[in-house]
């Protein structure tokens, strides 16, 4: 995925190109890990939710606040962390994050009240914000210049790979030893990817500062303006649905643990190729890879009501929504990235924030509509909101707007 690739230099000394290729590679899979570690922690509650909740005595909703809650503080904290560690080495902030992400899946582990576990998902949030925008475009200070473009690709890999191995494995080890030892096992990865990160990535001082004006200065463009709007539009009507796949599969498809964990496992697999068959066309195709990926989420969420009572209308689905649902982080990314291309790092933070708070708001609207209705209602809106964003998209290719590193709308 190149669209954070970009616009900084290659700072003179740090990542510096004098630096062993290896161990410049190693750097880029260490930040790459960390991405996983958080995305993992992020989503795990998802394969664990029936499990956590059944051991509080809560509802399914209300076990969603654990998604809602990340969300909204990464959302906050994106911005906010960026600009105010704006002068910071890089580096250092990167490992004080694991660390806060460390400590956060610890206290789940050990929490004796739901009100624990909302704490460490409080943690959680800030890292994903702080981590994610820093680390996202740090590709370019790691590797040569010829190499930015596979860097980056291999950093956001972190996204399909959290739903391919994090959560399936999350639920089984939940499965078999519980749900703590699940948090216990992410917060171990967390200390060793910190220590990974403190081995192989080089100092990085700051080299551009990213300011609230600029910030503000995005909301301007009508293609940032676009791009708020199919995010807000697709990642609601993901995790809308997808926070509460679990419980739709076992109360519709009445599928077992070990299946339900199968399932998982196979829309993670279908998610890796969604990501790079997206990173592949969206730079040339952003609309149409942006509109596709939305269609396909809206068929599949609109036909699992139908289709999803049997297992294997169920894992089909599953495979169109995996594939689907892998472009569009990469694509929401290069629609932020190709409105602002002046300011790499400030379009990283406004996708982070977007993403993030969007994330929230769709695991607490899918919550609040699965305890008044069911698993069945939810994905059918989710199906409608996705298909609203296929509207937006060809709205946009109806008013011919190009880019600004193009020719101006």
């Amino acid at each position: 995925m190149a669209s954070t690739t970009a616009a900084t230099t290659h700072p003179g000394g740090t990542g510096s190109p004098t630096r062993s290729p290896l161990i410049g590679w190693l750097a880029v899979i260490s930040v790459m890990l960390g991405i996983f570690s958080i995305v993992t922690t992020e989503i795990l509650p998802i394969g664990l939710l029936t499990s956590i909740g059944s051991s509080f005595t809560i509802s399914d909703g209300m076990a969603g606040l654990m998604m809602t809650m990340p969300g909204f503080l990464a959302a906050v904290s994106a911005p906010l962390v960026t600009v105010a560690t704006a002068r910071i080495d890089r580096r250092l902030m990167l490992c004080v994050f694991m660390l806060l992400l460390a400590l956060a899946n610890f206290l789940a582990a050990v929490a004796p009240d739901y009100w624990l576990v909302l704490i460490s998902r409080v943690m959680v949030g800030i890292t994903i914000g702080g981590f994610w925008s820093i680390g996202a475009g740090l590709a370019e200070r790691l590797v040569p210049a010829e190499s930015v473009g596979r860097a980056t690709a291999v950093i956001f890999s972190a996204v399909p790979l959290g739903s391919v191995l994090g959560v399936p494995a999350g639920t089984f080890i939940g499965d078999v030893a519980g749900w703590r030892m699940a948090f216990v096992v992410m917060g171990a990865l967390t200390v060793a990817v910190l220590a990974m990160l403190m081995l192989v990535v080089p100092p990085l001082p700051p080299v551009q500062a990213t300011r609230m004006s600029v910030l503000r200065g995005m909301f301007r463009s009508v293609h940032t303006r676009f791009a708020l709007l199919l995010t807000f539009l697709i990642v609601l009507a993901h995790f809308g649905t997808y926070t509460y796949v679990t419980p739709f599969l076992e109360q519709v498809t009445h599928a077992s643990s070990a299946m339900v964990t199968v399932f998982l496992l196979v829309y993670g697999a279908a998610g890796i190729v969604g990501n790079f068959l997206g990173g592949a066309v969206v730079g040339r195709h952003p609309r149409a890879t942006f509109g596709l990926a939305a269609g396909l989420i809206a068929a599949a969420t609109l036909l699992l009501p139908v289709l999803g009572r049997w297992e294997i209308g169920a894992v089909a689905l599953l495979v169109v929504w995996g594939v689907a649902y892998g472009a569009v982080p990469v694509s929401s990314q290069t629609w932020f990235t190709k409105a602002t291309p002046h300011a790499p790092e400030a379009a990283s933070v406004l996708f982070t924030a977007s993403f993030q708070a969007t994330i929230s708001l769709g695991a607490l609207v899918g919550g609040l509509i699965v305890d008044r209705t069911s698993p069945s209602m939810v994905m059918t809106l989710g199906g409608l909101t996705a298909a609203l964003m296929v509207l937006a998209a060809w709205a946009h290719f109806a008013r011919r707007l190009t880019w600004p590193d193009q020719t101006p709308a």
